[in-house]
């Protein structure tokens, strides 16, 4: 039997809402709430990693992120394993 599961990518960079506060909602939400969140995002300051994964990601990642980077985080989520890799 498959088993299908579901991982959001958000993009910390929206146009009217930010990532953290988006990541914060998905958190709240009991019906997605346990959803893993990869927070993908081109502004990778120091400590913004820690910020996305404070505010309830799963992972992070700094674009541009190439597709088995991408691959890879979200079999690592899926697994249930650490923050996931800081992007290639």
């Amino acid at each position: 039997m498959l088993r299908s599961q579901l991982v959001a990518v958000v993009d910390f960079q929206l146009p009217e809402l930010d990532g953290l506060t988006a990541v914060r909602q998905l958190r709240a939400d009991t019906s997605v709430g346990a959803t893993p969140i990869i927070a993908l995002t081109a502004l990778a300051l120091p400590g913004d990693r820690e910020r996305c994964l404070a505010a309830g990601a799963s992972a992070y990642l700094a674009r541009p992120v190439g597709v088995r980077t991408l691959m890879a985080a979200i079999a690592e989520v899926l697994r249930g394993t650490a923050a996931g890799p800081t992007g290639e």
